[in-house]
């Protein structure tokens, strides 16, 4: 009997690598289930998720008003950073008031990391670069400054480059909420009780994870742009955490904030809905 096929697709990080190695080693199945993986940078799947390109996806949490009458959010594989976020580095020091008017590397204008950067500092030049190419332009002088979202978070300092702010530090002590970054949504169209069954499945993938974490790490780091096995520890323990089994009330308040002042703010085209 032919299997019926899910698409997943999610960024090449180590963190989403790590929460996603049980589906995509079949640790964790389904009877009548395949899963096929795809793998793109967060902007890629950002675009793609406005044309329904996958079933499940990755996605920052900037871009679900844009793809909420696609996609639903699923209630687990969120990244939340508690206290610490994307970072704004530079060559030469600057303060986080000398932003304004800069010419500062995103990852992506979908991302969550632009959209706080700009419900910190509306006024900023954004130069679009890849995301593993921005320490790059930082260091080569082609901007003022670089939004950082990978593990080039604890690598920045090696090229001699200045942290200027951290996003996330500024969130909670604005809100003292966690900032909600990337999430995992999941097609609209499907049944309700199908929906609820895969996001159980990429439920038990993250619980597989946690539980087996020297195994999953060792798939993660094959992810991890060259970083040695620590850090790469370090990163997915940074965005892997409580928040990702289950966004609680806490999570659930930190992604309402973040809809709200991006309305408010004039950042986002709508108030979407925030179901799980």
């Amino acid at each position: 009997m032919a299997k019926r096929e899910i698409t997943i697709a999610h960024s090449p990080d180590s963190d989403d690598a790590f929460m996603f190695y049980a589906l995509a080693t079949s640790k964790v199945t389904a009877p009548g289930l395949e899963f096929r993986h795809c793998l793109k940078d967060i902007e890629t799947l950002n675009r793609e998720a406005h044309r329904g390109v996958w079933d499940v996806t990755a996605i920052s949490f900037h871009a679900y008003p844009y793809i909420s009458d696609r996609y639903v959010l699923m209630a687990c594989g969120g990244s939340l950073g508690d206290g610490y976020g994307p970072m704004v580095v530079s060559q030469r020091a600057l303060t986080p008031e000398q932003l304004k008017g800069k010419k500062i590397a995103v990852p992506g204008k979908l991302t969550t990391a632009y959209l706080t950067m700009k419900i910190f500092e509306p006024e900023f030049e954004a130069v679009v670069v890849p995301f593993d190419k921005i320490l790059e332009a930082v260091e080569e002088g082609s901007v003022d400054a670089g939004l950082l979202i990978h593990e080039g978070q604890l690598t920045f300092r090696r090229q001699g480059l200045h942290l200027v702010m951290d996003l996330g530090r500024w969130w909670k002590d604005q809100f003292a909420l966690p900032l909600p970054l990337g999430g995992n949504a999941i097609r609209r169209e499907w049944e309700k009780p199908f929906r609820e069954q895969i996001n159980g499945l990429l439920r038990e993938s993250i619980q597989y994870a946690l539980d087996h974490r020297q195994e999953a790490m060792s798939y993660a780091l094959s992810f991890a742009r060259d970083m040695e096995p620590e850090l790469a520890d370090r990163f997915v323990g940074m965005y892997v955490n409580g928040y990702t089994l289950d966004y609680g009330e806490k999570g659930r308040r930190a992604i309402e904030t973040l809809f709200d002042l991006g309305y408010q703010k004039g950042l986002l085209p709508s108030r979407p809905v925030v179901e799980f």
